[in-house]
């Protein structure tokens, strides 16, 4: 995906500069996660996206919407990593533990401490910006109706018992998955955050 950026008069003859949005908004990311949304500044944006302001602002308009743009790719490709993690799984359970297992190697080290959008973008704006507040909460409310079908697959497949509420438990889980990004963020280890996944799958039982 790529976006062209309008000729100057000056230079109506050369070819208008293109970029590749996608490359542009994971460097965003990075940018919004370590700094929050109100700690970047658009010399930051730009410095991160090897853009200038004038570029930055014919893409996207403002800085929120770079925001907007970035939490979409975000939400895009962690989508895409948990697809790829659950394809080896067979039962609810096995489900359960690859979703666990994928935010515990996103909760260690630099990439822990860098944090995660969807946990940050909760806690900074969901009061100043409704729009983002609602995709947020849209983005949390899929994560756990996921969980929640997970563990009614675990029940019908056997590898969950019966007795399980799906619904509370499926909450229970999603604020464990939640809560180990917002931990990682203090320089835990690898072997720390795998730790959880048995006893958080213990509630399974």
């Amino acid at each position: 995906m790529t976006a062209n950026t309008p000729p100057t008069s000056n230079r109506s003859r050369g070819r208008p500069r293109e970029f590749d949005i996608d490359a542009a908004l994971d460097k965003a990311i990075v940018v919004f996660t370590e700094k929050g949304y109100y700690g970047a500044s658009i010399n930051d944006l730009g410095v991160a996206m090897e853009l200038t302001a004038g570029s930055i602002y014919k893409a996207f308009e403002d800085k929120r919407s770079v925001f907007a743009a970035a939490l979409e790719r975000y939400i895009a490709l962690r989508t895409e990593r948990l697809q790829q993690a659950l394809k080896p799984a067979a039962t609810g359970r096995e489900r359960i533990r690859a979703l666990l297992a994928l935010y515990a190697e996103s909760s260690h080290e630099d990439e822990g401490r860098r944090g995660c959008l969807i946990v940050s973008s909760a806690v900074e704006l969901s009061v100043a910006d409704p729009a983002i507040a609602r995709r947020v909460a849209q983005t949390l409310d899929t994560h756990e109706q996921r969980l929640a079908l997970f563990i009614r697959q675990g029940k019908e497949d056997g590898s969950i018992s019966v007795q399980v509420d799906a619904a509370s438990t499926a909450r229970l889980l999603l604020c464990v998955l939640q809560g180990m990004r917002v931990i990682g963020k203090t320089g835990r280890s690898k072997k720390a955050m795998f730790g959880l996944i048995d006893n958080a799958l213990k509630v399974l039982d």
